[in-house]
């Protein structure tokens, strides 16, 4: 077991991740109220998982203590028998941040760069949700659980860096593909050896035992139920003409796993949306008068989670940079239904 190596309080706040891993909760130091920490609490996950948790965060503490220092990466501070305390990355995961410009996928491969040069691959950065962009707008990355340390930089350190390198370019290819040069195109065409065996052997069965077996996927254990139950909820509502449109939010559901929180643009009352969708399909659904866009008129899904998961400080600080969004998110943020999720005692 890990042993200590800091005395830190932790003060726990927000629940963002829960899995049968492990639990990943934001907070603060009670030395410090102003230093955000998140803890990957491992000393609750069931007894029949706890084995690979470990391992996953061994590799975790000894990728973190590897790329200490780099801009871009959290600096792990405490490790004990709760689990792992590091400092909290400010920023907006890829696929909500969805940057259309050079400069952050420029300094994302300054970030992977400097990260080879420790002898350290990601090897788990195909998820946006890994990616985030901080609030200067340059490139940070999230979540060693997967990484590996290499102490010589054979042929599998270049071929995993590679492959860390290429799939940064796949949120490239997704976000802005517009900024890919004929080099980038080429190389994501030529997916490494290694990659297409795990695809065609090992992805499969994981894909099985995560998702048929465990209920849970690689996307941060939320997103498969969002493409599961989407549809149809989508179809119950908006189809059925209930609803013009529907947000749906992922959100930590305490010692139950994630939750789903549908925000449906509809001048019903509630009870008639919720007679129409289930808890089985969605745990909390929410009338609003309209619903926050893009400029392409798609919801601002950014901003809908931190309601969903009860951030308002954070929908705070993202309100006062866009305060035209704020007729809009006023009766949203006051007919939330989450009023419980933030506070942990």
């Amino acid at each position: 077991m890990p042993q200590t190596t800091q005395t830190l309080i932790f003060v726990p706040e927000t629940v963002h991740k829960r899995d049968v891993f492990s639990e990943t909760i934001s907070g603060h130091l009670k030395e410090d109220p102003t230093r955000a920490v998140a803890l990957r609490k491992l000393d609750e996950v069931p007894w029949f998982t706890r084995p690979i948790a470990w391992f996953l965060a061994r590799r975790e503490i000894r990728a973190l203590r590897a790329v200490h220092g780099i801009d871009g990466v959290p600096e792990l501070l405490r490790v004990d028998e709760t689990g792992l305390l590091r400092s909290w990355a400010q920023g907006t995961p890829l696929h909500l941040a969805r940057p259309g410009t050079a400069d952050w996928y420029r300094d994302a491969r300054r970030l992977l760069r400097e990260m080879r040069h420790r002898g350290v691959t990601h090897n788990d950065i195909a998820k946006p949700q890994n990616w985030l962009m901080t609030p200067d707008g340059r490139a940070a990355v999230i979540d060693f659980q997967l990484a590996s340390v290499h102490r010589r930089r054979g042929k599998l350190f270049r071929v995993m860096a590679r492959e860390d390198l290429r799939h940064l370019l796949k949120q490239k290819r997704t976000y802005a593909p517009q900024l890919l040069t004929p080099a980038e195109t080429a190389m994501l065409a030529r997916k490494a050896l290694p990659a297409r065996v795990w695809m065609a052997t090992g992805k499969r069965l994981y894909n099985v035992i995560t998702r048929r077996l465990m209920n849970w996927s690689d996307g941060e254990g939320t997103e498969d139920r969002v493409a599961r139950d989407g549809p149809r909820i989508r179809q119950r509502l908006v189809a059925a003409g209930l609803a013009r449109d529907v947000a749906i939010c992922p959100y930590a559901l305490p010692a139950r796993g994630v939750g789903l929180y549908v925000f449906a643009e509809s001048d019903l009352p509630p009870a008639a949306l919720r007679a129409a969708v289930p808890e089985a399909l969605a745990d909390l659904v929410q009338p609003v008068p309209a619903l926050p866009r893009h400029a392409d008129g798609s919801p601002r899904e950014d901003l809908l989670q931190l309601v969903a998961t009860n951030r308002l400080q954070d929908l705070e600080t993202a309100l006062a940079a866009e305060p035209d969004l704020r007729p809009v998110m006023a009766p949203i943020v006051a007919g939330r239904l989450n009023l419980t999720d933030r506070i942990l005692r």
